[in-house]
């Protein structure tokens, strides 16, 4: 990988614990960026940060994206070790296992804070240095549930939804400003997001998908989305033939629906 338009750039990622969000920063790191790394486990991240070929760069900020209201002062502080945000990564999120008649609200709640509205905050956050630099770029990591609904997966899907209107509305804004903003929806990656999604109870579901197990490397997946950057793209999809269902439901939802109940009765 040669891109050497990261180095010295830097760069906020959230969910940088595990999964896409840990490659994201490895990979990056290699290209020269200076880092800063935030999810809810300081000592993953600690871990992560050893692992970076850059880690002199590196700034650890632990965050509770359930709970991102210091969300300013989090800037103030990326901004007196950097001068600077030049890209931010929304990438943390939490999945869903369960029926929306068993969910209770308060878990609703929770699933729009984690994976929608907790973007959104640190996005209004760091978009006043940006618009004064006349410069920067903005990552929201959706998921192929952004385009159309999945059973046991209501809320997520819903906050999905949400996320690509929202960036999407927010780049017509911001264009003028010479802020770019890139929408990435993976499809089925090999990480722990199936292992770790919430049920009805709270409880993480602790059972792997099998079309999660057998989807594509997290490596890979953060490559291409540091390429979609790098290129400056305003949407990119990763995945492999499950990245089909997103036209079949836009042009033949018929065949979309059958196939749906045909996956839902194998699972």
């Amino acid at each position: 990988m040669n891109n050497s338009e990261f180095k010295d750039k830097v760069i906020w990622i959230t969910g940088a614990s595990s999964g896409i969000g840990e490659q994201l920063s490895k990979q990056l790191s290699a290209l020269g960026a200076k880092l800063v790394l935030s999810a809810r486990r300081e000592d993953e991240l600690q871990r992560v940060a050893a692992q970076c070929s850059n880690n002199a760069n590196i700034m650890i900020l632990p965050l509770d994206l359930a709970k991102v209201e210091n969300a300013p002062a989090l800037v103030d502080q990326i901004i007196a070790r950097f001068s600077r945000i030049d890209i931010l990564i929304n990438n943390a999120g939490v999945s869903q296992r369960s029926k929306a008649i068993q969910t209770d609200v308060s878990l609703d709640r929770m699933f729009m804070e984690v994976n929608f509205m907790s973007s959104v905050i640190l996005t209004k956050a760091v978009l006043p240095q940006m618009i004064k630099n006349q410069s920067g770029h903005i990552v929201a990591v959706s998921s192929i549930l952004g385009d159309f609904g999945l059973a046991l997966h209501s809320t997520y899907s819903a906050a999905k939804h949400a996320t690509n209107a929202f960036f999407e509305s927010l780049r017509e804004e911001v264009k003028n400003q010479h802020i770019d903003i890139t929408i990435i929806s993976p499809g089925f990656i090999k990480t722990n997001v199936a292992l770790n999604a919430i049920t009805h109870e709270g409880t993480k579901y602790n059972v792997n998908s099998p079309a999660q197990e057998k989807g594509m490397e997290a490596s890979e997946c953060a490559a291409k989305i540091i390429n979609a950057v790098a290129s400056k793209k305003r949407s990119s999809y990763i995945g492999r033939v499950e990245l089909l269902m997103v036209p079949i439901h836009h042009y033949a939802p018929r065949l979309f629906y059958w196939l749906m109940e045909k996956m839902s009765k194998k699972d």
